[in-house]
């Protein structure tokens, strides 16, 4: 065989073998998939519309722990606030009348106090004073202050029956039109 042809030859095999590897990795890449009804859809959690409510899970004021994902199905109104904020203070009032009016629709308010800037003597005194029956749940260590990156008190984040958020309000405080508008929309939709 004369130098040519051992090159052609050689070649060949260098071509067949990375042939064989992409199809090996091809294949790879198909029977390791996960299959779809198991995935998010294709979206990632992140504090904007458009994608999934980032998880969490946290001590609530009443002693219980929970948790996001207990709360799939519902419309979910999330506040993040502390006591010591005036437009928390100034929405609340307007929150708390919002559930009262659409929770037989499947609308959940959970207010996240960000605990590890407030003092929980306050929270307990400001959900009295505000008459509060919607889960109240005491971020600690910043979790979910972090996870939603919150820039400003209060935060408000509206996320559908699928967990995907819809609408972010930072800042405040938000009338009850606006808030009433944005949630009757929701569960117009998801009916």
């Amino acid at each position: 065989m004369d130098a040519t042809t051992a090159f052609l030859a050689s070649r060949r095999k260098a071509l067949v073998l990375i042939a064989l590897m992409i199809a090996l990795g091809i294949f790879g890449i198909w029977a390791s998939a996960v299959p779809e009804n198991e995935t998010t859809g294709g979206r990632i959690p992140a504090p904007r519309p458009g994608f999934l409510a980032p998880a969490f899970s946290l001590e609530s004021l009443d002693g219980g722990e929970h948790s996001l994902a207990d709360f799939k199905g519902q419309v979910v109104v999330l506040n993040l606030w502390a006591s010591w904020c005036p437009p928390c203070r100034a929405e609340m009032p307007a929150l708390q009348s919002l559930y009262e009016q659409y929770q037989d629709q499947g609308l959940l308010v959970i207010a996240v106090n960000m605990t590890y800037q407030d003092n929980i003597s306050n929270v307990t005194s400001f959900v009295q004073e505000f008459g509060l029956t919607f889960p109240v749940l005491l971020d600690r260590t910043g979790l979910v202050g972090n996870l939603y990156r919150m820039r400003a008190l209060p935060s408000t984040f509206f996320i559908d029956r699928q967990g995907v958020i819809q609408e972010v309000v930072v800042g405040g405080p938000m009338s009850e039109l606006t808030l009433q508008s944005l949630v009757a929309e929701m569960l117009e939709e998801e009916s």
